[in-house]
């Protein structure tokens, strides 16, 4: 067993974001394969690739046409690339069940009080799939609060943070924060507040970087 403390992964990424959720697994995989030889404890940062999308949300493929200048067919290939990746990795993607794209400040507020409770990675993962792999709407309180008690959170307590303003100052204190640091683009992967992994890297690069960090750590 190893006796080094632990890696502290500062995972940055958006609940709306599918390389983000490529990139999560990938990092697991790569940690359950050095298990024994390396631990690591991951907090996950917020980042929003759309903060200033409206309630209603937006129909997905015309965001990425409006957003990035795709053609359908381009679009398509990248969603199939992005399918294949996961089912690689046992992350489903449903893109014809996920239509639309949404806010997600709300799902990062929960995020962070589900890191206070312990229940990042649970609500994490839930709220990934949610979104990608059953096409809900992650920005609604009602479905907000369901997934919270799916990860066993307190769903009265939910409620109450998402009918206010709770934990908006620190959600945008942390996007601040890392956008500050130069991160522009999610996934993100900070190990030791020093050593940046960017993208959705296979579990090999996760498995080859995380023991080269932990060896000279």
């Amino acid at each position: 067993m190893t006796t080094s403390a632990p890696l502290r992964i500062d995972f940055v990424s958006d609940v709306s974001c599918p390389w983000c959720a490529v990139g999560l697994a990938s990092l697991q995989q790569a940690l359950a394969r050095l298990d024994g030889e390396v631990s690591a404890e991951i907090h996950f940062q917020p980042f929003e690739l759309n903060p200033q999308m409206a309630a209603e949300g937006e129909d997905a493929v015309e965001h990425l046409v409006h957003k990035y200048g795709s053609t359908a067919a381009q679009i398509e290939a990248n969603q199939e690339m992005i399918r294949e990746r996961g089912a690689a990795l046992g992350f489903t993607f449903d893109m014809a069940r996920r239509k639309r794209v949404y806010n997600t400040f709300d799902a990062h507020r929960l995020l962070h009080w589900a890191g206070l409770e312990g229940r990042q990675l649970a609500l994490k993962q839930i709220l990934l799939r949610a979104y990608f792999t059953d096409g809900e709407d992650v920005s609604a309180h009602a479905t907000l609060l369901r997934l919270a008690a799916e990860a066993g959170l307190d769903a009265e307590r939910a409620r109450q943070i998402l009918a206010g303003d709770e934990y908006a100052n620190e959600v945008r204190a942390q996007e601040q924060f890392f956008q500050s640091r130069g991160i522009h683009s999610v996934p993100a992967t900070i190990v030791n507040g020093r050593h940046l992994i960017s993208g959705g890297q296979p579990p090999e690069a996760f498995e080859q970087a995380l023991r080269q960090i932990a060896a000279n750590a």
